[in-house]
């Protein structure tokens, strides 16, 4: 099979397509180019998507991770030759699933090829499973190349050990052994052999439980019937009880029909008291006219307080004004006295305002009669003009109007000290002190005045009220006491009249309930004498007795319950027979099992056996073809390979005692080791020779070793195609001018 062409919208790619030639192709590209997502798009289009695949910690499933990033749906078309003709394989969406759709026709004719299917292409095209496909010709998925373990490529092995064919391999026969004992006996819990194990113990136990609720049910009778006669005695003494309780019954109804006919009495006794007078009120009028009978003593007390504290308040008048008194304010008010005062006070201003004006026209005068003088001096002492004359005069005018001026002035001021004076005191702060005393003594009698007039006003309200209280008091009592004429009398008809009709409604309560009891006690079943049945009373009393019968019946359901509960198990446990029967196939079931157990274990020890001696000469031909292959990779530095079932590789150099796991080696050596193993698997078990895809394999390789590599991948490809992807440029330097290798380079 050779590829041709791939076109494929898958991941990063676009409608990319990738032309390739025969033998060799040699694909570079940076990291990020789309290589390894060209080698999964091979896979896809081989074997499909694993749509049951899910995301997980650090793990994407493929139908994820290679989703379109341009949001496309997922498709892609490879044109290959297989079996000598060209044929074009498409796959691509159905629905929601991706590669969900498939076809492969005979390119240019789209005729479906036979047999050719969503499901057997990979397998057709290249010969093998997927699981041997990615372990043998899909080499080097993002730079991995250890080989791992599956059945199928241990089938595959297997068989090269021998010249026949196997149908199946160890770890099969090995899981089919295993799946057999697991079904008689996985562990001690699970399986044909516990299960049988467990129904035989059910059995068993089922047969001792018979054996016991047999036991069980006589006992339980045994016990039925002495609490069932305890319960016969208890019930012959409540019956007792009962019959004494009747006795008791009818002495306390004789009883309470005597008490009903003494209160009676005593009823009709008040009554006919009552009729000697006027019909009483009823209590609520008579507490009420008591109330104020106690309150009119009251007012009377504070008749007598308020007599006291008027003469009192009088007498404080009386003194309040005669402090009052002054003999500057002489029947003035407090602010009439303030008001006198300011007047007074505002008239000297006034004084001495007029007095200031008089002094400074006389100073004014007197200073023009002596500017008049100093000017005549001065301007006219010779000769002078005839109006001169006049100035003398003036002056002498102008002097004495400035003397009276002056004169007037002193005689016009009155100070405020004259005023100070006329009240006695030295200055205008004791002044004012004179009339706030004043004003205090006014105003205290003032308020001794209103204190006098209050109480005289409060003394008269409780005069009146005393009066109309008594009045309605004397009114009320004497509509059923009209003999009483002062307050003792009063109170004794109103305590009369409460005792007589508390005692009245005192005798009709006590009347009915004495025959609410009477009747009670006889619709109890009560009668007015007392048996004479002489009746022995029991030891226990009713409550005991009681309480007795009770635990005693309760007991007795627990045993009938109990009893009937074993009855029911013994019914369900079964025939004892029947039980014995199914022990004995149990028996023999359980015994054939144990056998089979035993064959298979013995089969199983046997394989393992032969699995290790097997395992001693694994797959000759595997090791030997690989060994050749890692011997070329190397430079003929190791010699041999070795492998175990798991593909565990083991590399020896001529000369080695031992070989050393591939965990000993360098990175390099062990992925020349695997790739080796990787070849070898390629060249016996894939027999229709599939391209070979190679993603950074050779990325560990030191240069002389990847020149080898080449070299043995070149010599492969005359066989079969090989894609060589690299992210490097050493292959391309090592290849280049070589004919038959075909370079590619994918776009960025």
């Amino acid at each position: 099979m050779r590829i041709k062409s791939m076109t494929a919208t898958f991941g990063k790619l676009e409608k990319a397509r990738l032309e390739l030639g025969e033998g060799l192709n040699l694909i570079e590209a940076p990291n990020e180019g789309g290589k390894s997502t060209w080698c999964a798009f091979w896979r896809a289009m081989l074997y499909g998507i694993d749509t049951r695949d899910r995301d997980k910690k650090g793990h994407l499933a493929d139908k994820n991770r290679y989703q379109p990033w341009s949001g496309a749906p997922m498709e892609g078309e490879v044109e290959l030759e297989w079996q000598g003709r060209a044929v074009t394989l498409r796959r691509g969406p159905r629905g929601n699933t991706p590669f969900g759709s498939f076809s492969a026709v005979y390119t240019g004719t789209e005729e479906p090829v036979p047999g050719l299917t969503a499901q057997t292409c990979g397998e057709l095209l290249t010969g093998v499973g997927r699981e041997v496909f990615e372990r043998s010709a899909f080499i080097g998925s993002g730079g991995n190349l250890t080989v791992t373990a599956a059945p199928e490529l241990e089938k595959r092995i297997a068989a090269l050990v021998s010249s026949g064919e196997e149908d199946v391999s160890y770890s099969q026969t090995e899981g089919r052994l295993k799946e057999w004992l697991n079904r008689r006996r996985v562990n001690k819990s699970v399986g044909l052999i516990p299960r049988l194990t467990q129904e035989l113990e059910e059995v068993e136990e089922a047969l001792a439980q018979v054996e016991e609720t047999a036991g069980q049910i006589a006992s339980l009778e045994a016990r039925r019937a002495a609490l069932e006669e305890a319960l016969g005695q208890l019930e012959g003494e409540r019956a007792i009880h009962q019959r004494l309780a009747r006795r008791d019954l009818d002495r306390r109804c004789a009883q309470a029909g005597e008490e009903l006919r003494k209160a009676q009495e005593q009823l009709d006794a008040l009554t006919a008291e009552q009729a000697k007078y006027g019909p009483i009120p009823d209590a609520e009028h008579l507490k009420k006219a008591q109330g104020e009978l106690q309150y009119l003593k009251v007012l009377d007390d504070e008749i007598r307080q308020g007599t006291d504290a008027l003469k009192e308040a009088e007498e404080a008048y009386v003194q309040a004004q005669i402090a009052a008194q002054d003999e500057h304010f002489q029947g003035l008010s407090a602010e009439e006295a303030v008001q006198q005062v300011q007047r007074q006070l505002h008239s000297a201003q006034q004084s001495r305002d007029k007095a200031r004006r008089w002094k400074v026209t006389g100073g004014a005068l007197l200073a023009g009669a002596v500017l008049l003088v100093v000017l005549y001096q001065l301007l006219f002492s010779g000769a002078y003009p005839s109006w001169v004359a006049f100035l003398g005069p003036c002056a002498v005018l102008l002097f004495l109007s400035g003397l009276f001026c002056l004169f007037r002035g002193r005689k016009t001021a009155v100070s405020e000290e004259t005023v100070c004076a006329r009240y006695h005191v030295q200055s205008r702060e004791q002044l004012d002190q004179l009339l706030r005393d004043y004003a205090q003594r006014c105003q205290a009698a003032q308020i001794a005045a209103q204190h006098s007039k209050e109480i005289r006003g409060t003394l008269n309200d409780r005069k009146a009220r005393r009066d109309n209280s008594w009045a309605d008091i004397t009114a009320f009592v004497r509509t059923f006491a009209p003999e009483v004429q002062n307050e003792f009398g009063v109170s004794a008809a109103l305590s009369r009249a409460l005792n007589l009709g508390h005692e009245l409604a005192m005798a009709k309560d006590r009347v009915e309930e004495r025959r609410r009891r009477r009747e009670d006690l006889l619709a109890q079943g009560g009668k007015d004498f007392d048996t004479l049945e002489a009746i022995v009373p029991p030891e226990r009393s009713p409550e005991q007795t009681l309480r007795a019968l009770e635990e005693v019946s309760g007991r007795l359901e627990q045993v009938r319950q109990a009893l009937n509960q074993a009855l029911g198990r013994q019914k369900a446990v079964g025939d004892p027979a029947a039980l014995a029967a199914r022990k004995e196939e149990l028996q023999e079931a359980l015994r054939r099992r144990e056998e089979e157990y035993d064959a298979l274990t013995l089969a199983m020890d046997a394989l393992k056996r032969a699995n290790t001696h097997l395992q001693e000469r694994f797959s000759p031909e595997l090791n030997r073809l690989a060994g050749q292959y890692l011997s070329r990779l190397t430079g003929q530095r190791y010699a041999s390979v070795t492998l175990n079932r798991e593909l565990e590789g083991a590399a020896a150099r001529a000369g080695d005692v031992l070989p050393r796991s591939a965990l000993y080696l360098s990175r390099g050596t062990a992925d020349q080791l695997y790739l080796a193993v990787r070849l070898a698997v390629c060249r016996l078990c894939l027999p229709e020779k599939p391209p070979l895809v190679l993603d950074d394999a050779l990325a560990a390789f030191d240069d002389e070793r990847l020149g080898l590599a080449l070299e043995l991948l070149e010599e492969l490809a005359g066989e079969q195609q090989v894609l060589l992807f690299t992210c490097q440029s050493r292959e391309g330097a090592l290849l280049a001018g070589r004919p038959g290798v075909t370079r590619l380079a994918l776009p960025v």
